[in-house]
C-alpha cells in the first residue's frame, strides 16, 4: 500500500554517496545498469560487460591509419624514446596491436597473459580468440608521458579484400571495442597517400558514434610544397566528407610528427601551431577522463534501454508453439518497423537505436523465444540512475577537477614546447624583444612620436579622446582597442604620454599581425621610465 513511501524512504536512508567519480561509476554500473544488460543479453549483441579496470585505467589514445602513415613514429615522437616491440619502416611493419603503457621495468606482456590480468582493462578481448591474442601485446616502460596516458598502436590498414580476410579476426570489431573505451582516436594520413582503402573505410564507419573522440592528423606534411599541401588538404577533407557522415567539418591537424629535419621548412610556423593545438588536446585528457567515462556510461545506458525494448518487443510477437521459424524471419525482416514503433511509443531518438542491418544479422543466431519480456523495474532503475545519481556524480566530477587543476600530460615531446626560446610563440607578437636589453618599442618610437605631437599633447600627455581618434584608424574593434588601452595606460590616469602612446601603437601592430594580446603586460614591454627600480 505504501510502497512508494518505502522506495523514497530507502533513498533517504541509503543515499548514493560516493567518495570518487571512479567508485561511483563502478557502483552505479554494477547495481543499476548491469542487471538490465544481463537480462536482455546486451553483451551478446553490443559490448562485453565493463570491469573495474575499465573505470580505473588511465586515459587511452588509439592510433589508426593505413600502413606507413607514421603511427609508430608518432608514439616514439611523443615519448622521445623507443618502446619494446617497436618497428618502423616504409612497408607494413606493425602487425600487432601494441598497448604502450607505464611500467617500472621495460618489457612486453603477450596477449594471452594480458587478458587474464584484472588490473588491465583488456580482459574482455579474449572473446576475439587466439588469432587476435597472438597479435596483441603490451609494451611497458618507465616514461613520464605514460604516467598520465596509455597509447594503443594498431596494425597498418591494408587495401584489398584478401588482406582483410587473412587477418583471421574481425579487425573492425576489435577497433570498435577499443573505440568505446579510449578517450581519443587519432586517424593518421600520409600526405603522399590519401586513398582510403575499403578496409579503412569500414574501420572509420565502425568508429561511428565516437566522432567526438576522433582527431585527424595529416602527417609528413613537410615533404610537399605549400601549394601542393593546400590541394592535399582539400582532397583529404573531400575524402573524409564521403565517409564521416557529420554536418560539421572534422578537425585536421597538419604537421610532421617525427624528430627528423623538415625537408621543406616553408610551413614551419604552421606546423608548430598545429602541433601545439594537438598537444593541448592530448594534454587535457587526464583532466577530462572522469567526465568522458561518465559520458560513455550514459551513452551505454541509453543503448541498453533501447536494446531492452527491442528484445522484449520481439519476444512479445513470437508464437508459443507453432510457426516459430517463419515468424522469426518475418520479425527480422520487419525490424525497421519495430524500431519505428518503439521510437513513437517511448519517445526515443532515432540516433539511440543500434545499426539495423547489423542487428538483423545478429538476431539470426538467436532463439527469439528465449528472450525476456519487458521488466519495467529494471528500466525504472536505469531511469532513476540517469535522473538522480548521474547528476550527483557530475558535481563530484567538477570537485575533482578543481582539486587537480594542473593534471596534464607531462614529459617527452610535451616538455619541448613549454619552456625556453623554442616554446610556442617565444619571441613573436607580444613576446618580441623579450631577450633584448633595449626596449623593443623604441625601434619604431620616432615614427609614433611624430603622430603623438600632432594630437595636441598637454603637459606631455594626450587625452583619451584624442588618442582614440588615432587608434580607431587601425579598424580594430572597440573591445580590442579597449584592451590595448588598458595595457598601455600604465599609470591609469586616463591619458597617454609619449612612451605609453608608442606602446599602444606597438600592441596595435602586434594584433594586426595576427598575434594574440597578453592578458597582462609582459615586463619587457613596460616603458623604461615606468619600471620599478629594485630596492
Amino acid at each position: 500500500m505504501f510502497s512508494w513511501l518505502g522506495s523514497d524512504d530507502r533513498r533517504k536512508k541509503d543515499p548514493e554517496v560516493f567518495q570518487t567519480v571512479s567508485e561511483g561509476l563502478k557502483k552505479l554500473y554494477k547495481t543499476k545498469l548491469l542487471p538490465l544488460e544481463e537480462h536482455y543479453k546486451f553483451h551478446e549483441f553490443h559490448s562485453p560487460a565493463l570491469e573495474d579496470a575499465d573505470f580505473d585505467n588511465k586515459p587511452m589514445v588509439l592510433l589508426v591509419g593505413q600502413y606507413s602513415t607514421g603511427k609508430t613514429s608518432f608514439i616514439r615522437y611523443l615519448l622521445e624514446q623507443d618502446f619494446p616491440g617497436m618497428r618502423i619502416g616504409p612497408e607494413p611493419t606493425t602487425d600487432s596491436f601494441i598497448a604502450v603503457m607505464h611500467g617500472t621495468m621495460e618489457g612486453q606482456i603477450p596477449g594471452n597473459a594480458l587478458v587474464v590480468d584484472p588490473k588491465k582493462p583488456f580482459r574482455k578481448l579474449n572473446a576475439f580468440g587466439n588469432a587476435f591474442l597472438n597479435r596483441f601485446v603490451c609494451a611497458q616502460l618507465p616514461n613520464p608521458v605514460l604516467e598520465s596516458i596509455s597509447v594503443i598502436d594498431t596494425p597498418g590498414i591494408l587495401s584489398g579484400e584478401k588482406q582483410r580476410i587473412s587477418r583471421g579476426y574481425d579487425f573492425a570489431a576489435v577497433l570498435e571495442w577499443f573505440a568505446e573505451r579510449v578517450d581519443r582516436i587519432i586517424l593518421l594520413f600520409d600526405a603522399h597517400k590519401l586513398d582510403i582503402s575499403d578496409e579503412f573505410s569500414e574501420v572509420i564507419k565502425a568508429l561511428k558514434n565516437h566522432e567526438d573522440k576522433i582527431r585527424v592528423v595529416l602527417n609528413k606534411a613537410d615533404q610537399i610544397e605549400t601549394q601542393q599541401l593546400m590541394r592535399v588538404y582539400g582532397a583529404l577533407m573531400w575524402s573524409l566528407g564521403k565517409i564521416v557522415n557529420t554536418p560539421e567539418v572534422i578537425r585536421v591537424y597538419i604537421g610532421s610528427f617525427w624528430s627528423h629535419p623538415l625537408l621543406i621548412p616553408d610551413n614551419r610556423k604552421l606546423f608548430e601551431a598545429e602541433e601545439q593545438d594537438l598537444f593541448k588536446d592530448i594534454q587535457s585528457l587526464p583532466r577530462n577522463a572522469a567526465l568522458r567515462k561518465l559520458n560513455d556510461l550514459i551513452k551505454r545506458a541509453r543503448l541498453a534501454k533501447v536494446h531492452a525494448y527491442i528484445i522484449s518487443s520481439l519476444k512479445k510477437e513470437m508464437p508459443s508453439v507453432f510457426g516459430k521459424d517463419n515468424k522469426k524471419k518475418e520479425l527480422i525482416n520487419s525490424l525497421g518497423e519495430i524500431y519505428s514503433r518503439i521510437e513513437r511509443e517511448h519517445q526515443i531518438s532515432p540516433g539511440d537505436f543500434p545499426n539495423l542491418k547489423r542487428m538483423q544479422e545478429q538476431l539470426q543466431a538467436h532463439d527469439l523465444n528465449k528472450f525476456q519480456p519487458l521488466k519495467m523495474k529494471l528500466l525504472d532503475t536505469v531511469d532513476d540512475m540517469l535522473a538522480h545519481d548521474i547528476a550527483q556524480l557530475m558535481v563530484l566530477v567538477r570537485q575533482e577537477e578543481t582539486q587537480r587543476p594542473n593534471q596534464v600530460v607531462k614529459g617527452g615531446a610535451f616538455e619541448g614546447t613549454m619552456n625556453g626560446p623554442f616554446g610556442h610563440g617565444y619571441g613573436e607578437g607580444a613576446g618580441e624583444g623579450i631577450d633584448e636589453v633595449e626596449w623593443v618599442v623604441a625601434r619604431d618610437k620616432p615614427m609614433y612620436d611624430e603622430i603623438f605631437y600632432t594630437l595636441s599633447p598637454v603637459n606631455g600627455k594626450v587625452t583619451g579622446a584624442n588618442a582614440k581618434k588615432e587608434m580607431v584608424k587601425s579598424k580594430l574593434p572597440n573591445t580590442v582597442l579597449g584592451k590595448i588601452w588598458k595595457l598601455a595606460d600604465i599609470d591609469k590616469d586616463g591619458m597617454l604620454d609619449d612612451e605609453e602612446f608608442a606602446l599602444a601603437n606597438h600592441l596595435i601592430k602586434v594584433k594586426l599581425e595576427g598575434h594574440e594580446l597578453p592578458s597582462e603586460l609582459p615586463s619587457h614591454l613596460v616603458p623604461p621610465s615606468k619600471r620599478k627600480v629594485p630596492e
